[in-house]
């Protein structure tokens, strides 16, 4: 055994290779499951014991040189294989261009941030509906407005499904699926058939709310808004609710926060009153709790309709609607530094 692993000893200090293929061989030959150092540490286990303290020392050597040369020979083939390559690993790094988040995204993720932090879920619905979701089950009568073709995109010769007018519709299937309590809102894109100009579009982006529970009201409603205006603007921030309708909620309110006038700018958004409107909210039509199957004697419920372009544009101080959509790099590129 000694003259044989004085050999092995030999032939691994002599092996030279410059290509992987090779030294991979090499490895199997020696080091492999049938490789000779381990035939020899098989016959190394029959050894009487006194011998075994002869030979155990060395076999182990060569063992553990042979692993260090098949190491390095393969370091060395990789290094050699890069500079053959003419990359320059001193240069830095060339990192691709990291995007950016939409402003439309950037307020419709904080305002959804805002309620589930008091226990609003998100729900989602989808993009065409049927009739009933979208208009039927929230009380809007035949001759609405909304049902007429130059308000809405229909879908079809049949006037049964449309491209949704609100994320309202969203509302109704929670209704249908869960029991009160109630507590979600409904981020999306609808759509609506306007002429397009800087401060309109044919789709744009809502987050609604509804909250169905007993006795709910309409100071509930008021303070919930509160919070959110107070935590989206700044903790200062003033709120006044406006009397208004909508066919799915009675009362119905809109809602402005006081955006001030301290300059030309503030003037021209607030139309010199210094309010801005940012929602329409009301008390939950008793029709509609009827028509989802709840019961209006025993539960009551608000709303709310949040429009994020409006807040976007006025945020980031952005003149045109379009802007929003155009897919301009030159545009979308300076909200890198947003969250």
């Amino acid at each position: 055994m000694k003259e044989r692993i004085e050999s092995l000893l030999a032939e691994v200090q002599n092996f030279g290779s410059k290509t992987a293929t090779e030294i991979e061989a090499f490895r199997i030959e020696m080091l492999g499951k049938k490789g000779q150092i381990t035939a020899l540490f098989n016959e190394f286990r029959e050894l009487p014991g006194d011998q075994k303290r002869i030979f155990g020392k060395t076999l182990n050597e060569l063992k553990n040189l042979a692993a260090e040369r098949v190491q390095a020979l393969k370091e060395a083939t990789e290094e050699q294989t890069v500079q053959n390559s003419g990359l320059d690993l001193s240069r830095p790094a060339n990192f691709s261009q990291l995007g950016s988040r939409h402003p439309v995204n950037l307020v419709k993720n904080e305002i959804v941030s805002i309620f589930k932090r008091i226990g609003f879920s998100v729900s989602a619905g989808p993009e065409i509906e049927d009739d009933w979701h979208n208009f039927t089950a929230l009380n809007f009568p035949e001759e609405h407005p909304a049902r007429d073709m130059q308000d809405t995109f229909f879908v079809g010769r049949e006037p049964d499904w449309a491209l949704r007018t609100h994320t309202s519709s969203v509302q109704v299937r929670v209704m249908e699926n869960e029991q009160p309590p109630i507590r979600t809102i409904s981020p999306g894109r609808v759509f609506r058939n306007e002429a397009i100009s800087a401060r309109s579009h044919c789709f744009f982006h809502q987050v609604e709310g509804l909250y169905i529970d007993k006795d709910v009201s309409f100071a509930d409603l008021k303070q919930t808004l509160l919070f959110f205006a107070q935590e989206f603007f700044g903790p200062e921030t003033k709120i006044r609710l406006r009397p208004s309708y909508f066919p799915f909620t009675e009362p119905s309110a809109e809602m402005d926060v006081y955006w001030g006038l301290e300059n030309e700018r503030d003037y021209r958004m607030t139309k010199g009153t210094g309010w801005l409107e940012v929602l329409g909210c009301g008390m939950v039509d008793p029709n509609v709790l009827k028509n989802n199957g709840i019961d209006p004697e025993v539960y009551s419920g608000f709303a709310f309709g949040i429009g994020v372009e409006r807040i976007a544009l006025h945020r980031f101080q952005i003149p045109d609607i379009r802007m929003l959509f155009e897919n301009d790099l030159r545009f979308l590129e300076q909200f890198k530094a947003a969250h």
